[in-house]
């Protein structure tokens, strides 16, 4: 019969049917807005996004405090005049005085010293490695914030091709279901079936019309979601998605391989490690202050309009507060034990994360390879026995129309499993901190 074949080329043909983004006539305007593909996102949101860019910004603000930490500090200048009045006694005992005055040459005598404050030995490298330290930790941060973001773009980019999959396919459905409604028609018309077998038809088909309806409504949720990630107005238009990416191989998702990635360069850690590093020098500098930091200066003495004589000076500083030292490097101590025990913390949580997306995304891999070599083509012969021996009236519309659902489900749930591969995925390149 000519339907059953246009059914059959219809209804279950082996890919998944987002070329709906082509049948629709996609217009070229289009294809200079993001979302027809993953990296179309996240190109524009490495541009565009406040929050990376705020956080960018931060590590190079936190980077040029490096050489100003291991600087010496300012030189400082004193002038002091002396005796201003020109105060004197002669040798008869008779003193004697003139008008004050702040012009050098016109008072008793003026100093000018040139004092340079000189920290202790290994202060200076110690203050300038923890400045280094905490570039690290905002360089790891801005890392992390897109890291996380990316993550999020990926999520919602595999949850929007699953909706507007699951739009398409219900979409391919309800136009098969109104053939079948013809079937049914014809044959009720003949009296070779019930009317009941319509108005199931029917019934279907309404019940699809109201799900494309909250489909498209998450379709939107979904937009403004993308759109808020990308920093764009939330009624922005985005394109349709074309294609999932695919998987890495199994190979490259082998926990032993990806353990020493997840160690090395994920940016949660890496801040950890770099706050760890700070700590510990932030330590040493503490015990570095039980020694006095010094001042050098030099001082010419000027008479008149002459200098007479030059004068040498150092000064340190006596550190006589040693309960106070003490306490301070009890608090150093014990700020580098909870950066050893945060660093610990976070290395537990993301290898835990590592081991459970990894069994996650097999398992999806697994269903997805279930469902295409097994129960889809299973599914498919049972609804393709069911619309023949239904056409011969050996068959109720009833068990046409389940079979109708479950090759529906079979389609479904490979949409599903292989948008939680993604997603998985999209998890463990965030845990690794770069794409696999």
């Amino acid at each position: 019969m000519k339907f059953s074949h246009s059914v059959r080329a219809l209804a279950w043909s082996s890919q998944l049917p987002l070329a709906m983004a082509f049948a629709c006539g996609i217009a070229t305007a289009q294809e200079t807005t993001p979302g027809n593909s993953l990296q179309s996102l996240l190109a524009y949101a490495r541009q565009h996004n406040p929050e990376f860019a705020a956080m960018r910004h931060d590590a190079e603000a936190v980077s040029q405090r490096i050489e100003p930490a291991g600087a010496l500090p300012d030189p400082m200048l004193r002038i002091e005049l002396e005796n201003i009045n020109n105060y004197s006694v002669d040798m008869n005992g008779t003193a004697s005085s003139t008008s004050p005055s702040i012009l050098p040459a016109r008072v008793g005598e003026t100093k000018y010293s040139v004092i340079q404050a000189i920290p202790f030995w290994g202060k200076r490298d110690l203050k300038r490695e923890v400045a280094e330290a905490d570039a690290e930790f905002a360089n790891s941060g801005a890392a992390k914030t897109w890291s996380d973001l990316a993550a999020k773009i990926k999520a919602a980019y595999a949850q929007y091709y699953y909706v507007a999959g699951n739009i398409a396919l219900t979409s391919e459905l309800l136009d098969l279901m109104t053939q079948l409604e013809a079937v049914a028609r014809s044959r009720y018309a003949g009296g070779l079936a019930l009317q009941q077998d319509v108005i199931r038809a029917q019934i279907d088909q309404t019940g699809m019309r109201g799900e494309l309806i909250g489909l498209n409504n998450e379709k939107r949720q979904l937009q403004a979601r993308l759109n808020a990630l990308l920093a764009r107005k939330a009624t922005a238009p985005l394109a349709e998605p074309q294609a999932l990416r695919p998987l890495p191989l199994p190979a490259a998702l082998d926990y032993s391989a990806l353990e020493p990635r997840v160690l090395e360069r994920n940016p949660q850690l890496q801040g950890d490690n770099a706050r760890l590093r700070g700590a510990d020098k932030s330590r040493e500098l503490t015990y570095r202050n039980r020694y006095p930091d010094f001042a050098v200066g030099v001082t010419p003495r000027q008479m008149g309009n002459r200098v007479e004589s030059w004068n040498l000076m150092l000064e340190m500083n006596i550190p006589l507060q040693q309960g106070s030292r003490r306490a301070q490097e009890r608090e150093a101590e014990a700020m580098l034990s909870a950066a050893q025990a945060r660093q610990q913390a976070t290395a537990n949580q993301l290898l835990a994360d590592l081991s459970e997306n990894l069994a996650g995304i097999e398992a999806a891999r697994q269903m997805e390879q279930l469902i295409k070599a097994s129960y889809l083509p299973q599914a498919e012969a049972g609804f393709q026995s069911a619309l023949a021996a239904y056409e011969n009236g050996r068959a109720d519309f009833a068990t046409l129309l389940d079979a109708q659902r479950q090759i529906r489900k079979a389609r479904q749930d490979t949409l599903k499993a292989q948008t939680e591969a993604r997603i998985r995925l999209a998890e463990i390149e965030r845990l690794v901190g770069e794409e696999l």
